[in-house]
């Protein structure tokens, strides 16, 4: 089993920054992937950033690319994502994702808003 903690949201206006960070517990594999989703209200639950553990490039939704930043320290087993130029369409409760072997775990969610 993996526990996910995230932190980090919270109000912000919009132009503004804030970190996410979702640190994984538990059983850990050397060879994971971690990512945040996020789900607006009335909207299904997409993908906003992935990094593998192995390196190589993340992943980005084209909505976030040049704005957000995905990193993550493997020794902590966190991961990190850095939000600036924040829009009023990025509200949203952002979820941490972790897989590894085949499974896939979720985080509780931390619910951003940007305010106009």
């Amino acid at each position: 089993q993996v526990q996910l903690v995230e932190s980090g949201g919270g109000l912000v206006q919009a132009g503004g920054s804030l970190r996410l960070s979702c640190a994984a517990s538990g059983i850990i594999s050397s060879i994971n992937r971690m990512g945040w989703y996020r789900q607006a209200p009335g909207k299904q639950r997409e993908l906003v950033a992935a990094i593998a553990s192995g390196g190589g490039s993340p992943d980005y939704a084209d909505s976030v690319k040049g704005r957000f930043t995905i990193s993550r320290d493997n020794a902590k087993n966190t991961a990190y994502l850095q939000m600036s130029s924040l829009k009023p369409e990025d509200t949203a409760v952002y979820y941490c994702n972790f897989a590894q072997y085949h499974m896939t775990y979720w985080g509780k969610g931390t619910l951003v808003t940007v305010s106009s």
